[in-house]
């Protein structure tokens, strides 16, 4: 029997005595928490109670459930997917994605038109409710299951350069790296990364547990002079991914003589 005796409201008592016995390790991570009957007579409360604190750690992330299975500690293991972010070439010119080969689509490509948000907009340096063309992917990586969102954004302007793009706007990146350079861009590359909790739609498809945020990507391919070409999103849940660059010096820009 375990003494509650704290402040608070009851259930947060229990939460906090639940909480203690994860971090001390006497309910380790991936292990299913005590059934509801044990944790009952282990804090002598009543079934609303123990519902209730179990609901709170499942709010903070300490507790996650398997529908048909029960609660259990959430592994604090390493992520089941590191996300290689370099762009290769091939000695033909061509464009390799690292990850290419890992991810298997999980339904058809989604190709539709768009037009630009505040912050779709302030990527591509377009304004307000500019035309793009759109296509969304749901992959899946088949070693460990782990979903992942991925939108390809084109602005029209992009694509009445380059035909094939308009024609064909759910191509993979890999392939639209090669029309743009083929047109004459010479190529680089943005990326920036924010944690922050999914939408609805967002934690069904990628089937995430409860109180658990996502790593989102935006990586715009930028050509001749800097210009926005295309923008890409991936977002992917924060508990099975991480995100490795290769990092290289760029050279100092020349000061100006003191006159």
């Amino acid at each position: 029997m375990t003494e509650i005796q704290r402040p608070g409201a009851l259930y947060q008592q229990v939460a906090a005595a639940i909480r203690e016995a994860i971090l001390k390790g006497e309910f380790a991570p991936g292990a299913p928490l005590p059934s509801e009957a044990q944790l009952i007579e282990r804090y002598k409360v009543s079934r609303p109670t123990v519902r209730n604190a179990v609901a709170a750690l499942r709010a903070e992330g300490l507790i996650e459930v398997r529908h048909g299975k029960g609660s259990f500690v959430r592994s604090d293991g390493q992520p089941s997917v590191t996300l290689d972010r370099r762009v290769s070439r091939t000695s033909e010119g061509r464009f390799v994605m690292p990850n290419g080969a890992v991810w298997d689509e999980a339904e058809e490509p989604t190709p539709y038109r768009s037009h630009t948000t505040t912050a779709t907009g302030q990527l591509l340096e377009l304004g307000a409710e500019e035309a793009l063309f759109g296509c969304d992917r749901l992959l899946t990586d088949p070693a460990s299951g782990t979903r992942a969102m991925h939108r390809t954004l084109i602005p029209f302007e992009v694509a009445e350069e380059i035909p094939l793009l308009a024609e064909a706007p759910d191509q993979r990146p890999a392939s639209a790296y090669w029309l743009l350079t083929q047109a004459g861009h010479k190529l680089w590359w943005s990326e920036t990364v924010r944690a922050r909790m999914p939408l609805p739609d967002e934690r069904t498809a990628l089937q995430l547990p409860d109180a658990t945020p996502i790593l989102h990507l935006a990586r715009v391919t930028h050509g001749t002079s800097g210009r926005p070409l295309i923008l890409e999103e991936l977002r992917v849940g924060a508990d099975r991914a991480e995100l490795a660059y290769r990092i290289t010096a760029d050279k100092e820009p020349a000061r100006r003589a003191r006159g």
